[in-house]
């Protein structure tokens, strides 16, 4: 059998002529033969099972930039890939599944949720022992906390400032809690900018950031990297972030060990950060404030060398939100403090 046009071949793939133009300017599915005087696309009837796949791949939606990797693989690597990209899809599904539900239900109730609540804050953040330089900052008042950790070298530290900068301008009262999130992602957005903004020939700065703005009891959270937040309520300490980096993507694929993960060498390599590759989206929740509260906000200075357990201990103690801190960088540095420490504490309090 010949080679088919492109309308005949759309008709045996199941695609449409427009979609086959798509995959070819990006690769993804290349004719087999352009005709040097019509332009015309013809292509080889043994494409029409990659075409199908293609097109199946599409259906979950999975980006073309993925769709063209995982065609260049063998079956079983394949299937790896695509089991590991629905496993991230269904994990963010699920966290805008809570979104939603939170949304709606402020909606229907037609309130903006006046503040009955405040909040008691601390913030430290060391240079540690083993750095000679800080990249990591760290920033609290009434309606935001956020940290965020640089990445080492030239313009490391401006990045971490400038992030925190970009968030700090936001000054929301008792807006409802769809405002909050898309202020919150707006300021994001703002901040990514501003990081990209401090490129030079030789370097482009990137960060990490971990947010929490508050307007009434609606806390917004936004993350993008590997600085954290925890949650202590009813005495049990919660992640609330997850890890935007190589390690932690092998772990989710199912190719590392959870338990070899903290002493891998590649822990720290961030796959998302801002000013980092293309224009970042960030991880973004809704949580309701709830008196008793206490929120951790921190960089891996602390979290990654000071074990949960007595991180826990150090943060569910019933110090207030000042000496809690005190105790984690003393905790850090009593660790060896091998990289920049930053921490935010925050307690939730009724009036």
């Amino acid at each position: 059998m010949g080679l088919l046009t492109i309308g005949a071949f759309a008709r045996a793939a199941g695609l449409t002529p427009k979609a086959l133009r798509l995959y070819g300017r990006v690769g993804v599915l290349v004719p087999a033969a352009v005709d040097a005087e019509s332009g015309y696309r013809l292509y080889d009837p043994r494409q029409v099972p990659l075409a199908r796949l293609v097109a199946q791949l599409r259906r979950i939606g999975m980006p073309l930039a993925q769709i063209r990797t995982v065609c260049a693989l063998e079956p079983a690597a394949a299937a790896e890939v695509v089991t590991a990209y629905w496993r991230r899809v269904s994990v963010d599904t699920a966290a805008r599944a809570r979104l939603a539900a939170l949304l709606v239900r402020d909606l229907s109730e037609g309130s903006t949720t006046m503040s009955s609540m405040s909040v008691r804050y601390a913030t430290g953040c060391e240079t540690g022992i083993a750095r000679d330089s800080n990249e990591d900052a760290a920033y609290a008042n009434e309606r935001l906390l956020a940290v965020a950790d640089g990445v080492r070298g030239p313009g490391g530290a401006a990045a971490s400032a400038a992030a925190i900068d970009a968030l700090a301008s936001l000054d929301l009262t008792n807006v409802s809690a769809v405002e909050v999130v898309t202020a919150l992602a707006g300021a994001v957005t703002d901040a990514d900018r501003a990081v990209r903004g401090l490129a030079t020939d030789e370097h482009q700065p990137a960060t990490t950031l971990t947010a929490l703005l508050r307007s009434g009891t609606h806390l917004a959270l936004a993350h993008v990297g590997d600085t954290r937040a925890y949650l202590l309520r009813d005495g049990e300490l919660s992640v609330l972030t997850r890890d935007h980096t190589w390690v932690q993507a092998q772990v989710d694929q199912g190719r590392l060990d959870p338990a070899e993960a903290g002493a891998h060498p590649q822990r720290a390599l961030l796959v998302r950060a801002l000013g980092g590759g293309r224009q970042v989206e960030a991880d973004l929740a809704l949580r309701v404030a709830v008196p008793g509260d206490r929120y951790l906000l921190c960089s891996d200075g602390l979290w990654a060398v000071v074990d949960r357990a007595a991180l826990a201990s150090t943060v569910g103690a019933g110090a207030d939100p000042e000496r809690t801190v005190r105790e984690l960088m003393a905790a850090a540095r009593a660790a060896g403090a091998p990289d920049n420490i930053a921490c935010v504490v925050a307690d939730v309090v009724a009036g």
